[in-house]
């Protein structure tokens, strides 16, 4: 997949695709730890623009075809224990997306994250509230230390490496096999498909603990959280094992109104059965909007 365009933000850069009609509501999603944008699942992006949303998708820096910052290298263990790293934030991240968004021209837009990417768009909305219309965050948490994952899940993701794309495929379905719906069946081709589209594009393991350095070294958002203004929406699976149901609960309790939608059965993934009726939920977020006089 050849990207529609790359933001520039210094010396980063980001890849980013949108679809659905041009004059379509104007909406941003952004992914969570380690995937590339080709994690979306096609249904579910064809049915947000079946609602008329032109959906915009990027990679995150240090994964697909964004910049990957090989230069900071691979995280000491230490940045677990101390929560303390010295490389880029998800303060940096969320500009990451400012990025794309003026690359795309958008003022602003409504804003979808999932897991890391939820995180992201709490972030974007307190530091950019301007930029950000209406907030939904997917299985995510205001804090590193709400919603720990299961040491089930975190023994999921500590995978050996791999080294082609018969490996990656293999791998991711073991990963969501281990972290994602109990209550739903698992699309295992498609996983399979997508782990070998990301690993063709690109593969970095030492970007994605990067990525995770961001993570585990971030300040709570809660208080910032207070401060917004704007509707937001919160999904969360009640047997989701890596970003457990208090994360879900404690970011509806932060911002100021928000709707929090919690599924049986529901683990850290986007289960075809409910995708419908997620993106109603993210509809009826956004019909919740007034433009600024």
């Amino acid at each position: 997949m050849r990207p529609d365009g790359t933001a520039r933000r210094g010396r980063i850069r980001i890849a980013w695709n949108v679809e659905g009609p041009d004059d379509g509501i104007p909406l941003l999603l952004i992914m969570g730890l380690g995937l590339q944008m080709v994690f979306w699942p096609p249904r579910f992006r064809d049915l947000l623009t079946e609602h008329g949303f032109r959906v915009a998708r990027f990679d995150n820096r240090d994964v697909g075809a964004s910049t990957h910052l090989t230069e900071l290298g691979l995280p000491s263990p230490l940045v677990f224990l101390t929560r303390r790293w010295n490389g880029y934030t998800l303060a940096d991240m969320a500009d990451d997306a400012v990025a794309v968004l003026d690359d795309l021209g958008w003022p602003n837009a409504h804003v979808v994250g999932v897991s890391l990417g939820g995180m992201i768009a709490q972030t974007l909305a307190i530091r950019h509230p301007g930029r950000v219309r209406t907030l939904t965050s997917l299985s995510s948490t205001p804090s590193p230390r709400i919603g720990r994952p299961h040491p089930r899940a975190m023994a999921a993701l500590a995978n050996l490496p791999v080294h082609d794309r018969e490996a990656a495929a293999r791998q991711m379905v073991r990963v969501f096999r281990a972290i994602g719906s109990p209550g739903y069946p698992h699309d295992e081709e498609w996983i399979r498909d997508a782990a070998r589209h990301s690993f063709d594009r690109a593969h970095d393991p030492n970007g994605v603990r990067r990525q995770l350095s961001a993570i585990v070294s971030a300040q709570d958002r809660r208080p910032g959280l207070r401060g917004l203004r704007l509707p937001a929406l919160v999904v969360h699976g009640a047997a989701d094992p890596l970003v457990r149901l208090s994360g879900g609960r404690a970011t509806a309790k932060a911002v100021p109104g928000a709707k929090l939608v919690v599924y049986p059965g529901m683990g850290h993934d986007l289960p075809a059965a409910l995708q419908p009726v997620i993106v109603k939920e993210i509809a009826g977020v956004v019909r919740q909007w007034t433009p600024a006089l």
